[in-house]
Order: structure tokens, then sequence, then C-alpha cells
């Protein structure tokens, strides 16, 4: 049997964090894997996190099944942060997924079972799992334009415009906010016009929505999403709780369906159910108890809100003085477009050989499409990271 397969492709951003790992020296930076990080390079626990955890520990009396929907808590709250008041409750059913990529999957499984094969439409560029993720589930990939490398801003016409020539039934997959691995977001009117476009052509919009708080804020980096909630009749949204909770390894994810009344969207959550049954069967509970609880606890609530807010504003302060940085070794505004972006992420438009020259001479690690995680930015180093991209940028 195994003597019929072939190595499977590595995964570049994993094998990348490898490859930094085995570097010896001690001034190295780390500007690939995309997890936040703290001043001192930490990915820490939150302190609500870490209390709710306790509490957890202390009051929890069962390990059995929690049920094919999960933790309907959980459910309930992320329903309600996410989409506040934008569509009525007989609209939405939340289930429970193991992470982000876990809502993405089995949305789009149960999507593939109502529509065999369906035209899924991706930004170009999106995030590298987005593709082989829907695919592997049956839909088959398209792209649109997204991002104009040259100013560091979306390509929202050409966007439109290849949208036009999707036909009815199609799926169009968005990022809520903090677009992977641009940083460039449509505004709340762009989000409005896709909705009307969405409508006219007949169109299934699928939200991804995995950095929710790191943008403008929570209710901020909702806006768009709930604008085009109130607007279009059906919408799907995979919600990761992995970076503004902080809890990457325990895979808390949300997979919400809205549907244009109570009967279609019962239906539809019965296959989203079935194949979650198919998949794994029943979530894991851990994580998305200690999430429920610090959602449901406004103490602990407003702690975690506190906290999230510092991780965001510790970024949008390092977006600015990178790009100020950047200025200062360049003597021009090529890379300014990086203040104005949003969340983890942005691209410096470097080629592969330079990349390559940055990892090799500079000790400095950045993914091959030179996507850099603005996180693990380092107030102190800046002046020098400039310097040597400028150098290798020509």
């Amino acid at each position: 049997m195994f003597e019929k397969l072939q190595p499977a492709p590595p995964d570049k951003i994993l094998a990348l964090m490898a490859q930094y790992r085995e570097d010896s020296r001690t001034d190295k930076v780390d500007l690939g894997v995309g997890v936040y990080k703290d001043a001192d390079g930490n990915t820490a626990i939150m302190r609500a996190i870490r209390a709710a955890a306790k509490r957890l520990h202390d009051e929890q009396t069962t390990k059995t099944y929690v049920g094919l929907q999960g933790d309907k808590d959980f459910c309930a709250a992320m329903g309600e942060i996410v989409l506040g008041d934008a569509v009525s409750a007989d609209r939405l059913r939340v289930c429970q997924a193991p992470g982000g990529s876990g809502a993405l999957s089995i949305i789009a499984m149960m999507l593939n079972r109502a529509r065999p094969g369906a035209t899924v439409w991706i930004s170009d560029p999106s995030w590298p799992n987005h593709i082989p993720l829907l695919s592997g589930a049956g839909l088959t990939p398209q792209s649109y334009p997204y991002y104009d490398a040259a100013t560091g801003s979306v390509r929202f016409d050409e966007m439109k415009e290849a949208l036009r020539g999707a036909a009815a039934g199609d799926i169009v997959l968005l990022h809520g906010c903090c677009h992977n691995p641009t940083g460039a977001d449509l505004t709340v009117p762009q989000w409005e016009a896709i909705a009307d476009l969405c409508n006219e052509k007949g169109l299934f919009p699928f939200v991804d929505f995995a950095y929710l708080g790191f943008g403008d804020g929570l209710e901020e980096d909702c806006a768009g999403l709930r604008a085009l909630a109130r607007r279009v009749p059906e919408l799907a949204i995979a919600a990761s709780c992995s970076k503004n909770f902080a809890v990457y390894r325990e895979r808390v994810g949300a997979a919400m369906l809205v549907g244009a009344n109570a009967l279609d969207v019962d239906t539809a959550f019965s296959q989203l159910l079935s194949v979650t049954r198919s998949v794994y069967s029943m979530p894991p509970d851990h994580g998305a108890a200690i999430v429920r609880i610090v959602l449901d606890d406004p103490e602990l609530r407003a702690d975690w809100m506190e906290e999230l807010e510092g991780m965001r504003s510790r970024m949008v302060t390092l977006r600015r003085d990178f790009a100020d940085a950047l200025r200062r070794a360049s003597n021009s505004g090529r890379y300014d477009f990086i203040a104005d972006q949003k969340g983890m992420f942005s691209r410096l438009g470097l080629a592969t050989e330079q990349i390559d020259t940055l990892r090799n001479e500079h000790g400095i690690y950045i993914v091959g499409d030179s996507r850099i995680n603005i996180a693990g930015l380092h107030h102190d180093k800046l002046d020098d990271l400039a310097r040597a991209i400028v150098a290798v940028a020509g």
C-alpha cells in the first residue's frame, strides 16, 4: 500500500520554522510564523485565559462528550461577539469546531454537499492553506484580483469586475479583517458593495474570520462582516479563537451559518453536524470551555478585552515605527503602506533571491511570498532590519 505513495511536498512555513530553530545565530529574527509575540518574543498565555483554565480545572465534573454541536454556551457567545444584532437569532446557527481551519473544512464539505464541485472564488493572494483545504473538500478554486503590490492597497474595482463573471451559486471567500497575507482590508462601503454584488449575481459569501480584534478593535473589526450579514440572505463564517485568545494549541473555532429563514438554516445545520460526525464526531471541549468562561464572566471578559487591545495597539505602533525606519533607510515613502495596513501581516514585495539573502546573510526569516509577521518585530532592531531590507531590495 504505502509503496504506491509519493512524499508530500513540505509545508513551506513549517519548513521555515524548522530552519529557524536550527539556526545557531543569536541575532536571528523570526518574521515568518503567524503567531502573536510580545515584546520579549514570547507567545504568552493571556491573563483571563489562565484564570479561566484554573476555574475549569476546579469546577469541571466530567469528561464525557459535549455533543456534535459542542459547547452550546460557547457557540452562543461566539455568535454574539461576531455578529451582534446583525441577524436575527432564528436565522443563525453555530457549531463548535477544532480551530478556524476545522471550521473552514466542515463548512466547505457541507457546501460541497449542497453544490458538488462548486466554484469558490479566493483572493489573490490568500492564506496558502485556503486552496488545498477547499479543494480537498471537493470545491473548485478560482482566484479574483485583490492586492496591488505597488500601492499596498486593495484592487477593488478589479475584484468586483472578476466577481461579476462568477456564476449563480458560486462561493466567494472573504477575509473578515486583517487580510492574510497582505494586511490590506476592505472598507465598510466596499463590504456593502460586495453584498450588493452577491445579491445581484446569486453568490454565496463565505467569510474567514481569524483575526478579530487585531485590526481596529473588536467592534470595528466586525463592522464589514455585519454590514454583509445585514444585506445577504445566506452566508457562512469560520471564526477562530487562536489569535485573539492566544489559544493556538487548544484548537478553538466556530462554524456559523446564516440562512434566509429558520427552516433553511436548520436544514443546512443538520448537514453541517452530519459532516462533523463523519470527520471527527465530537469536538474537543477544553479550549472552548475556557473561552466560554472568559466571555460569560464580566470581569474576565473585561480583562481579556484590555489585554487584547494592548496586543493590537502594540502592532499598530510597530507598523508605524517600522514604516518610519524604512523611510529613513530608503529615503523614500516606498514602504509607507505598512503603517496603514491592519493586523499581523504585510508583504514587502521582495523576490525569492532577496528573501534568501536576508536569511543567509542577516538571519532574517521571512516567508517566500515576502509576508512578514508584524508582531515578530523588535523595537530596538527596527533600524537594523530596515537597512538590511533596503540593502537587498536595491
